[in-house]
Protein backbone atom coordinates (compact mmCIF):
# COMPACT_ATOMS: atom_id res chain seq x y z
CA UNK A 1 0.00 0.00 0.00
CA UNK A 2 2.79 2.38 0.86
CA UNK A 3 6.34 1.88 -0.51
CA UNK A 4 8.41 1.98 3.07
CA UNK A 5 11.49 0.26 3.97
CA UNK A 6 10.35 -3.09 3.91
CA UNK A 7 11.77 -4.04 7.24
CA UNK A 8 9.02 -1.57 8.23
CA UNK A 9 5.89 -4.52 8.10
CA UNK A 10 8.02 -7.24 9.86
CA UNK A 11 8.56 -4.96 12.66
CA UNK A 12 5.37 -3.82 12.98
CA UNK A 13 3.61 -7.38 12.95
CA UNK A 14 6.58 -9.07 15.38
CA UNK A 15 5.87 -5.92 17.76
CA UNK A 16 8.75 -4.49 17.91
CA UNK A 17 6.82 -1.10 17.21
CA UNK A 18 3.80 -0.89 18.41
CA UNK A 19 1.41 1.85 18.66
CA UNK A 20 -0.12 2.87 22.27
CA UNK A 21 -3.98 1.33 21.68
CA UNK A 22 -6.74 4.74 21.94
CA UNK A 23 -8.93 3.45 24.42
CA UNK A 24 -12.23 3.90 21.91
CA UNK A 25 -13.08 5.13 18.85
CA UNK A 26 -13.81 8.65 19.50
CA UNK A 27 -9.67 9.08 20.53
CA UNK A 28 -8.77 7.43 17.65
CA UNK A 29 -10.74 9.98 15.48
CA UNK A 30 -9.52 12.89 17.93
CA UNK A 31 -5.74 11.48 16.83
CA UNK A 32 -6.66 10.92 13.22
CA UNK A 33 -7.87 14.84 13.19
CA UNK A 34 -4.55 15.82 15.54
CA UNK A 35 -2.31 13.98 13.05
CA UNK A 36 -3.34 16.37 10.00
CA UNK A 37 -4.59 19.54 11.73
CA UNK A 38 -3.73 22.39 9.93
CA UNK A 39 -1.82 20.18 7.26
CA UNK A 40 -4.81 18.09 5.38
CA UNK A 41 -5.69 19.31 1.45
CA UNK A 42 -9.15 21.99 1.85
CA UNK A 43 -10.20 21.54 -1.57
CA UNK A 44 -9.20 18.82 -4.06
CA UNK A 45 -9.85 17.83 -7.52
CA UNK A 46 -9.46 14.75 -9.93
CA UNK A 47 -10.33 12.65 -13.36
CA UNK A 48 -11.50 9.35 -12.16
CA UNK A 49 -12.00 6.33 -14.30
CA UNK A 50 -15.05 4.02 -12.79
CA UNK A 51 -14.85 0.77 -14.07
CA UNK A 52 -17.68 -2.31 -14.22
CA UNK A 53 -17.45 -6.04 -14.03
CA UNK A 54 -19.06 -6.15 -17.60
CA UNK A 55 -16.23 -4.22 -19.24
CA UNK A 56 -17.93 -1.20 -19.12
CA UNK A 57 -15.87 2.09 -17.71
CA UNK A 58 -16.50 5.89 -17.38
CA UNK A 59 -14.85 9.48 -16.55
CA UNK A 60 -16.44 10.88 -13.90
CA UNK A 61 -14.64 14.37 -12.81
CA UNK A 62 -14.73 14.90 -9.33
CA UNK A 63 -14.39 18.28 -6.93
CA UNK A 64 -14.41 18.11 -3.27
CA UNK A 65 -14.23 20.79 -0.49
CA UNK A 66 -13.62 20.23 2.93
CA UNK A 67 -15.39 19.06 5.09
CA UNK A 68 -18.65 17.86 3.73
CA UNK A 69 -18.77 18.78 -0.43
CA UNK A 70 -17.92 16.42 -3.40
CA UNK A 71 -19.43 16.92 -6.71
CA UNK A 72 -19.50 14.13 -9.69
CA UNK A 73 -19.69 15.21 -12.95
CA UNK A 74 -20.15 12.13 -15.61
CA UNK A 75 -18.25 12.49 -18.67
CA UNK A 76 -19.28 13.96 -21.11
CA UNK A 77 -19.79 17.13 -18.82
CA UNK A 78 -22.21 18.48 -21.39
CA UNK A 79 -24.52 15.59 -21.01
CA UNK A 80 -25.04 17.51 -17.68
CA UNK A 81 -25.24 14.26 -15.44
CA UNK A 82 -23.75 14.97 -11.76
CA UNK A 83 -23.94 13.92 -8.33
CA UNK A 84 -23.78 16.41 -5.57
CA UNK A 85 -22.63 15.81 -1.98
CA UNK A 86 -23.28 18.51 0.21
CA UNK A 87 -22.82 17.70 4.33
CA UNK A 88 -26.18 15.69 4.88
CA UNK A 89 -27.63 16.22 1.58
CA UNK A 90 -27.41 14.41 -2.05
CA UNK A 91 -28.53 15.49 -5.18
CA UNK A 92 -28.97 14.22 -8.51
CA UNK A 93 -29.04 15.90 -11.60
CA UNK A 94 -30.24 14.39 -15.27
CA UNK A 95 -29.56 16.23 -18.74
CA UNK A 96 -29.36 19.28 -15.97
CA UNK A 97 -32.45 19.19 -14.45
CA UNK A 98 -32.20 18.11 -10.45
CA UNK A 99 -34.13 14.49 -10.22
CA UNK A 100 -33.25 13.42 -6.43
CA UNK A 101 -32.79 15.74 -3.51
CA UNK A 102 -32.54 13.51 -0.10
CA UNK A 103 -30.81 13.18 2.91
CA UNK A 104 -27.52 11.37 3.38
CA UNK A 105 -24.44 11.34 4.75
CA UNK A 106 -21.43 10.38 2.70
CA UNK A 107 -19.65 7.54 5.26
CA UNK A 108 -16.69 7.88 2.79
CA UNK A 109 -16.45 11.72 2.69
CA UNK A 110 -16.42 11.46 6.43
CA UNK A 111 -13.83 8.86 6.94
CA UNK A 112 -11.46 9.51 4.05
CA UNK A 113 -11.33 13.47 4.18
CA UNK A 114 -13.57 15.56 6.56
CA UNK A 115 -12.66 13.68 9.69
CA UNK A 116 -8.60 15.58 9.09
CA UNK A 117 -10.43 19.66 7.85
CA UNK A 118 -13.11 19.19 10.65
CA UNK A 119 -13.98 19.70 14.62
CA UNK A 120 -13.19 16.10 15.49
CA UNK A 121 -16.93 16.67 17.78
CA UNK A 122 -18.66 16.65 14.29
CA UNK A 123 -16.82 13.46 12.99
CA UNK A 124 -17.69 12.04 15.75
CA UNK A 125 -21.44 12.81 15.71
CA UNK A 126 -21.49 12.04 12.29
CA UNK A 127 -20.21 8.22 12.37
CA UNK A 128 -22.84 7.86 15.08
CA UNK A 129 -25.97 8.84 13.38
CA UNK A 130 -24.06 6.51 10.72
CA UNK A 131 -24.39 3.78 13.14
CA UNK A 132 -20.90 3.22 14.13
CA UNK A 133 -20.32 2.10 17.59
CA UNK A 134 -17.33 4.12 18.44
CA UNK A 135 -17.32 2.13 21.97
CA UNK A 136 -15.46 -0.77 19.99
CA UNK A 137 -12.16 -0.78 19.21
CA UNK A 138 -9.84 -3.59 18.31
CA UNK A 139 -6.43 -4.57 17.07
CA UNK A 140 -6.28 -6.56 13.30
CA UNK A 141 -3.89 -6.52 9.71
CA UNK A 142 -4.96 -5.35 6.70
CA UNK A 143 -3.11 -6.11 3.96
CA UNK A 144 -0.02 -6.86 6.48
CA UNK A 145 -0.05 -3.80 8.07
CA UNK A 146 -1.56 -2.96 12.10
CA UNK A 147 -4.44 -1.50 11.88
CA UNK A 148 -7.54 -0.20 14.63
CA UNK A 149 -10.99 -1.35 13.68
CA UNK A 150 -13.78 0.53 15.12
CA UNK A 151 -17.23 -0.96 15.20
CA UNK A 152 -17.11 -4.40 16.02
CA UNK A 153 -15.83 -7.57 18.23
CA UNK A 154 -13.76 -10.09 17.01
CA UNK A 155 -16.61 -12.30 16.95
CA UNK A 156 -19.03 -9.91 15.49
CA UNK A 157 -20.52 -10.05 11.68
CA UNK A 158 -22.95 -7.95 11.76
CA UNK A 159 -21.66 -4.74 12.97
CA UNK A 160 -20.78 -1.80 11.28
CA UNK A 161 -16.95 -1.43 10.95
CA UNK A 162 -14.08 1.29 9.85
CA UNK A 163 -10.67 0.37 9.51
CA UNK A 164 -7.59 2.92 10.08
CA UNK A 165 -3.81 2.06 9.29
CA UNK A 166 -2.18 2.81 12.37
CA UNK A 167 1.29 4.09 11.31
CA UNK A 168 -0.38 6.84 8.84
CA UNK A 169 -4.05 7.09 10.70
CA UNK A 170 -5.45 6.57 7.30
CA UNK A 171 -8.90 5.21 6.74
CA UNK A 172 -8.70 1.77 4.32
CA UNK A 173 -11.69 -0.43 4.52
CA UNK A 174 -15.44 -0.21 5.58
CA UNK A 175 -17.52 -3.08 6.05
CA UNK A 176 -21.17 -3.07 6.55
CA UNK A 177 -24.32 -5.09 5.67
CA UNK A 178 -26.90 -3.98 3.08
CA UNK A 179 -30.83 -5.18 2.62
CA UNK A 180 -30.50 -7.37 -0.58
CA UNK A 181 -33.32 -6.89 -3.36
CA UNK A 182 -34.51 -8.69 -5.14
CA UNK A 183 -35.97 -12.29 -4.68
CA UNK A 184 -34.53 -13.03 -1.41
CA UNK A 185 -35.77 -10.19 0.76
CA UNK A 186 -34.61 -10.03 4.53
CA UNK A 187 -31.17 -11.97 3.48
CA UNK A 188 -28.29 -9.26 3.83
CA UNK A 189 -25.62 -8.72 1.62
CA UNK A 190 -22.15 -7.52 3.12
CA UNK A 191 -20.43 -4.57 1.36
CA UNK A 192 -17.06 -3.61 1.63
CA UNK A 193 -15.15 -0.67 0.43
CA UNK A 194 -11.43 -0.16 0.07
CA UNK A 195 -9.08 2.40 -0.15
CA UNK A 196 -5.83 1.55 -1.80
CA UNK A 197 -2.34 2.73 -3.23
CA UNK A 198 -2.14 5.80 -0.77
CA UNK A 199 0.21 8.38 -2.25
CA UNK A 200 1.11 11.78 -0.14
CA UNK A 201 -0.69 14.66 -1.85
CA UNK A 202 0.56 17.76 -0.29
CA UNK A 203 0.76 16.98 3.81
CA UNK A 204 -1.91 14.45 3.83
CA UNK A 205 -2.46 11.71 1.38
CA UNK A 206 -4.61 10.21 -1.23
CA UNK A 207 -5.58 7.14 -2.07
CA UNK A 208 -5.80 6.47 -5.45
CA UNK A 209 -7.75 2.96 -6.23
CA UNK A 210 -11.27 2.48 -4.55
CA UNK A 211 -12.63 -0.65 -4.85
CA UNK A 212 -16.00 -1.63 -3.78
CA UNK A 213 -17.16 -5.19 -3.09
CA UNK A 214 -20.22 -6.88 -2.55
CA UNK A 215 -20.60 -10.41 -0.90
CA UNK A 216 -16.77 -10.64 -2.24
CA UNK A 217 -16.99 -9.67 -5.28
CA UNK A 218 -15.68 -6.76 -6.83
CA UNK A 219 -18.65 -4.31 -8.15
CA UNK A 220 -16.43 -1.40 -9.25
CA UNK A 221 -13.32 -0.09 -9.28
CA UNK A 222 -11.96 3.75 -9.06
CA UNK A 223 -9.15 4.55 -10.51
CA UNK A 224 -7.75 8.25 -9.93
CA UNK A 225 -5.32 10.71 -12.30
CA UNK A 226 -4.85 14.37 -12.67
CA UNK A 227 -4.81 14.68 -8.98
CA UNK A 228 -4.37 18.65 -7.76
CA UNK A 229 -4.56 19.51 -4.36
CA UNK A 230 -5.53 22.85 -3.01
CA UNK A 231 -6.93 24.25 -6.16
CA UNK A 232 -9.30 27.54 -6.35
CA UNK A 233 -12.60 26.50 -6.55
CA UNK A 234 -15.99 28.83 -6.87
CA UNK A 235 -18.64 28.14 -3.93
CA UNK A 236 -21.16 27.81 -6.78
CA UNK A 237 -19.43 24.24 -7.97
CA UNK A 238 -21.29 22.69 -4.79
CA UNK A 239 -24.50 24.92 -4.91
CA UNK A 240 -27.77 22.78 -5.06
CA UNK A 241 -29.76 25.29 -7.22
CA UNK A 242 -29.91 25.11 -10.89
CA UNK A 243 -26.83 23.41 -12.68
CA UNK A 244 -23.67 24.98 -13.53
CA UNK A 245 -20.92 23.46 -15.93
CA UNK A 246 -17.70 22.70 -13.39
CA UNK A 247 -15.45 25.05 -14.83
CA UNK A 248 -12.28 23.36 -13.54
CA UNK A 249 -12.89 20.57 -16.17
CA UNK A 250 -10.64 21.23 -19.74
Amino acid sequence: MYRLNLLLPILLLSGAASAIAPKDGEALIREMHQRYDGKWYRTLTFVQKTSFPDGRSETWYEAAEMPGKLRIDVAPVDSMNTILFRNDSVYQYQRGERKVAEAMTHPLMVLGFDVYAQAPTETIRELRSLGFDLGRLREDTWQGRRAWVVGSTATDTLAREFWVDQEHLLFVRLVQLAPRSGPTPGKRDVAEIHFNRYRPLGQGWIATEVAFFNNGERVQMEEYRDIVADPALPTSLFEPGPWRAPGWVR
